[in-house]
């Protein structure tokens, strides 16, 4: 039987983290994608990093599969993707999914006032 903290030690173990300063040179790049997977309310309340596609944690594998009817063309496994939460761990479990699905270039910002803390710009949505 797994616990949350079996399967974010599981999850942290698999997707290396990203510091705010190295993500903020991949910003507004093709071939990254930045994921935003708070509830949209958090989005709403503080805004994302520029660009980042805003998928709520308990959609993400829909959105990441190619095969699916809500499939998000964003999506790409050829991309590396950034994912962050409010405080990295829904992030990290995102990313430990993803890495599952077949996306190989998989990082975690960890939480989103660590962006804003180093200076990372701010899209308001």
């Amino acid at each position: 039987m797994k616990t949350v903290q079996s399967m974010l030690a599981e999850a942290e173990a698999a997707v290396p983290r990203i510091s705010p300063a190295d993500a903020k040179s991949l910003v507004g790049k093709a071939n990254v994608l930045f994921l935003d997977v708070r509830e949209p309310a958090e989005v709403a309340a503080s805004g994302k990093v520029p660009g980042a596609v805003a998928v709520p944690r308990g959609l993400v594998e829909f959105r990441a599969d190619a095969a699916s009817p809500m499939h998000d063309p964003a999506f790409d496994k050829a991309k590396m993707v950034v994912a962050y939460c409010a405080s990295g761990g829904r992030s990290a479990l995102v990313g430990k999914v993803l890495k599952d699905m077949g996306y190989a270039d998989v990082r975690n910002l960890g939480g989103f006032k660590g962006w804003v803390d180093a200076g990372g710009p701010i899209e308001k949505v």
